[in-house]
């Protein structure tokens, strides 16, 4: 099907029973999509019109009432552009969300609309919610933020991807900065959900510097906000190994060290340690670590953590195939971390030759593939790491 086709279509469908309306444009602000941006907004115009009117007949009780034809046909009308656009948008960069209590009205009133004669409007239903400030409709490609005094609107840059969300970045100009925001998948399956929604949950409670702020979730979208870091530790080593002072891979080194031993200090596992999982803001007088990413976080009696749980983490201990994921602990965490320290002070993952003497007993250490003989506690990696120069 071709997009730009099908929404001018609708576009003069539109036109053919109504005009535009820009009542509600301030709520579509954020659609770049002009000709989409005046449907949405004329389309909310419609629903509150016409549910405005509906609010006039409703029954009362065991009785049914009479929903004129004119009002009837048109409400079918806005209903079919409505999912038209919905089902032909929804795997494009144009894809929007119908508000779910519309959604659900939506539904009901296609069960007893009538093209002809007018419709019967069934006894007990409630008086409609008419939303002036809210958007009935909301673009994927945009985040909406409540703010003093408004709602705003902004465009959303795709950054990256996982198992359970997708992740975006958008400029928010009440604030003048970025940020960042990480939306659960369509298809996640309700532990799945649970999982992500436990990750917020952690990282809120979480009071530490070298943790990643989240700031809002979203219960109707399963979304969150958080805040926007420069570079993933990998990304950053990419760009800078060869011009890094042995002081600044310390100081990172250290700050990741002191984030897990936070970490481990709450009975927490993250078990997706990686250079993807580890962030740095750059200022102009310092590099600050964070850790983020954690979906696979292993809390004390959860029933989230399984035999079943997927292999992750391409730093973690190989063993772990083996022997399952539910096994996860603190000799697997300093397992990952030695490669994790390995990678920043030499910017390589292959350990088969460390000249650095102290560096090599490190990594030999931690590594160790006797497990009673690797580094028992993230302290004891802070202070084994204090002896290479």
């Amino acid at each position: 099907m071709n997009i730009e086709n099908y929404i001018e279509a609708q576009y003069r469908e539109l036109l053919s029973n109504s005009t535009t309306n820009a009542e509600f444009s301030e709520l579509y602000a954020g659609v770049e999509h002009a000709k989409l941006r005046e449907i949405l907004a004329t389309l909310h115009h419609d629903f509150i019109s016409l549910f405005r009117m509906m609010n006039e007949r409703l029954p009362t009780k065991d009785y049914e009432a009479h929903f004129w034809a004119d009002p009837s046909r048109s409400l079918i009308k806005t209903i079919e552009i409505t999912l038209g656009l919905y089902n032909a948008l929804k795997n494009t960069k144009l894809a929007f969300e119908i508000n779910e209590y519309y959604s659900g009205l939506i539904k009901k009133c296609r069960d007893f609309l009538s093209t002809s004669g007018g419709s019967t409007i069934p006894p007990h239903m409630d008086k409609i919610d008419l939303y002036y400030t809210i958007p009935l409709f909301t673009p994927n490609s945009i985040v909406t933020i409540d703010q003093p005094q408004t709602t705003r609107s902004f465009s959303l840059k795709q950054i990256g991807s996982g198992s359970y969300a997708n992740v975006y970045k958008y400029w928010d100009t009440f604030y003048d900065k970025n940020f960042v925001l990480k939306r659960a998948k369509k298809d996640l399956t309700p532990k799945e959900l649970e999982r992500f929604r436990r990750e917020f949950d952690e990282m809120k409670e979480f009071s530490s510097p070298y943790i990643l702020e989240v700031y809002r979730y979203d219960e109707a979208k399963n979304e969150y906000i958080m805040e926007h870091m420069d570079y993933t530790l990998d990304s950053f080593i990419q760009k800078n190994n060869s011009s890094m002072a042995t002081g600044l891979r310390k100081s990172i080194v250290n700050q990741i060290l002191r984030a897990f031993e936070y970490i481990h200090s709450k009975d927490r596992l993250h078990r997706d340690i990686s250079p993807k999982n580890i962030l740095l803001k750059e200022y102009h007088d310092i590099h600050v670590v964070k850790i983020t990413d954690f979906g696979l976080v292993k809390v004390p009696d959860s029933s989230l953590t399984t035999a079943n749980t997927e292999f992750k983490g391409y730093f973690n201990d190989p063993s772990l195939v083996v022997e399952g994921f539910d096994t996860y602990n603190i000799l697997h965490e300093t397992y990952a971390l030695t490669r994790i320290v390995y990678f920043v002070m030499t910017g390589k993952t292959n350990t088969d030759a460390i000249p650095n003497l102290k560096l090599r007993e490190f990594v030999n250490k931690g590594l160790h593939p006797d497990k009673s003989m690797r580094f028992k506690t993230t302290t004891e990696m802070i202070q084994a790491f204090r002896t290479i120069s």
